[in-house]
């Protein structure tokens, strides 16, 4: 009900109808991309490099570019953006050919919209909490995030129909489209703010300037600093679900594609139910919620490895998916409620933490799934639930120290 009320608001409407095509489009390039490498190589080890390329320019970008970056926190700028991404998208199946050549140029038109998104999302998601009041950022933010749950079900469920009238490859260019749409959108967006914004920081469409570095606004904010820290190792190891579920499948259940389906389908199904519960939450603590749902999601993950039978597989993925938007819904809206420039940096910094953790994630996991599927599961799941009980623990120690620093002040009168 609170999704529809902030959808009767123009702006908002707007945003998120261009922005649930274009995330829809996203899904299907990943099919898409990976797909097509390996029916032209027939190698996973270029698929993973292509996966690789897509996130080197986040962490580049987020470690040592902060101040390119700054200069698109505009609705103007990012709609320039995607309009770049779109025409970098369409350009791909003319460019492509199944040879070395062919590989190459796609690499290089991965980096380039990978280049482009890592300007693109911090800037997006630090502009989206100026469209509401401070009390609906929560609200909006779970409603993006249901606008993801949605695309990574119905980017699967739709490819198998859009091959039936285009190649793979064209598939990118259908993605084009969409970051056309959303440009678009974007410069509707620009153009109804600009008199109101001026410019100005903190209004909507208004820029944002980020200079600060990562380290000194992490201190002023410690505990946001283990939220993002604990983000960082989630991310990491989820690659064992994410390479590791097909091998657990067939080594433990002797399982293949259409159960790998239903897995699937049940994280997600969970997510669509979880998203409303994360959305709405009124009561504070929000660090506690946060943490606890990635202690949970780790004690499933970890029982992934553990269980004998599949329907008990199953009710474990519809668990995680549940509990799935807690963690990223929480972490978002409580960053969507600082002062724009640091709201940007402090996005930047996390959208640089997961894309490294899960970039070594995929580098590094796939052996310890290659020496056991179970226990790679098992390893995964206890490092995500015991560090975010030791994040827990932290803040915990930070709330203690907090209290007695006013008890120390006046003691040393």
């Amino acid at each position: 009900m609170e999704h529809l009320r902030l959808l009767r608001r123009r702006p908002v409407l707007v945003l998120w109808l261009a922005q649930s095509l274009s995330v829809l489009g996203d899904r299907l390039y990943a099919l898409a991309v990976m797909w097509v490498v390996y029916a032209a190589t027939g190698s996973a080890s270029l698929m993973g490099l292509v996966a690789v390329a897509e996130s080197l320019p986040y962490i580049a970008l987020g470690t040592v570019g902060r101040r390119l970056v700054s200069r698109f926190s505009s609705y103007r700028a990012l709609a320039w953006v995607d309009g770049a991404r779109a025409a970098v998208a369409v350009a791909l199946p003319f460019l492509w050919s199944p040879d070395a050549r062919g590989i190459a140029l796609l690499l290089a038109g991965v980096l380039l919209l990978g280049t482009l998104g890592a300007l693109f999302d911090p800037n997006l998601g630090a502009l989206v909490p100026d469209l509401v009041e401070p009390e609906r950022v929560q609200q909006i933010t779970g409603l993006l995030d249901l606008t993801g749950r949605i695309a990574r079900i119905a980017g699967p469920a739709s490819i198998g129909v859009l091959l039936l009238f285009v190649s793979e490859v064209q598939l990118f260019a259908l993605n084009g489209a969409t970051f056309a749409v959303s440009a678009v959108a974007l410069r509707w967006l620009a153009r109804r703010y600009a008199t109101s914004a001026g410019g100005a920081a903190g209004r909507p469409g208004g820029r944002v300037r980020s200079s600060v570095p990562a380290g000194p606004v992490l201190r002023e904010h410690p505990r946001v600093g283990l939220a993002i820290g604990l983000h960082g190792v989630a991310l990491f190891c989820s690659a064992v679900t994410a390479i590791g579920m097909p091998a657990l499948l067939a080594t433990r259940y002797g399982a293949g594609a259409a159960v790998y389906g239903l897995v699937t389908a049940a994280v997600g199904v969970g997510a669509l139910l979880g998203n409303p519960l994360a959305s709405n939450r009124r009561s504070g603590g929000w660090l506690t919620v946060y943490c606890g749902a990635w202690a949970l999601q780790g004690a499933a993950t970890a029982c992934m490895g553990l269980v004998l039978d599949l329907p008990a597989l199953l009710l474990l993925a519809l668990l995680t998916g549940i509990v799935t938007p807690a963690t990223s819904v929480t972490l978002r809206a409580h960053l969507g409620a600082f002062a724009p420039a640091e709201r940007l940096r402090l996005m930047s910094v996390d959208q640089t933490i997961i894309r490294a953790g899960g970039t070594a994630g995929m580098l590094v996991l796939p052996l310890l799934v290659d020496a056991s599927p179970r226990g790679a599961f098992v390893a995964g799941g206890v490092m995500v639930t015991g560090t975010a009980l030791g994040a827990l623990l932290a803040a915990s120690r930070l709330r203690r120290r907090d209290a007695a620093l006013p008890a120390l002040s006046t003691a040393s009168r």
